[in-house]
């Protein structure tokens, strides 16, 4: 039997997977739940894209772009991204004080993943609305 170079490498996606797996915080805990949990509800997203688009936004101007987001759901959100360190609060001592958000370097790095996602999302949408679709059939 003849083997290969490729035959004896390691399946590279395969290799990314386990790394992910075996890196753990110290205390057993996957290191993408974590991340997940903060970030997988929409509110999370948008805030982040929004951000990540505008540069700087008070609040009421984040609250008007995302649209259907009460003020306390957007508010928990900051917070969750801010202790996460996504996520840059600056208070201005002034009357009445103004207070904005900005995307911090490792927001910003996460954005670019996230861009990543979405475009990915827009390009096989029609293919996952057939495939519901079909599953839907059946």
């Amino acid at each position: 039997m003849e083997v290969t170079i490729v035959d004896t490498q390691e399946n590279p996606v395969q290799e990314k997977i386990e790394k992910i797996f075996s890196n753990t915080d110290g205390l057993g805990v996957c290191p993408i739940r974590g991340i997940l949990d903060r970030i997988g509800d929409k509110w999370s997203f948008l805030t982040i894209i929004h951000l990540g688009n505008a540069g700087t936004l008070r609040f009421n101007e984040l609250k008007a772009q995302i649209g259907d987001v009460s003020q306390r759901m957007l508010t928990v959100t900051l917070r969750s991204l801010e202790e996460d360190g996504l996520v840059q609060r600056q208070v201005y001592a002034e009357v009445p004080p103004r207070v904005e958000y900005q995307l911090t370097a490792l927001g910003r790095s996460l954005l670019q993943r996230m861009i990543d996602l979405a475009e990915w999302a827009n390009m096989y949408k029609a293919e996952i609305v057939k495939a519901r679709q079909k599953y839907s059939e059946n």
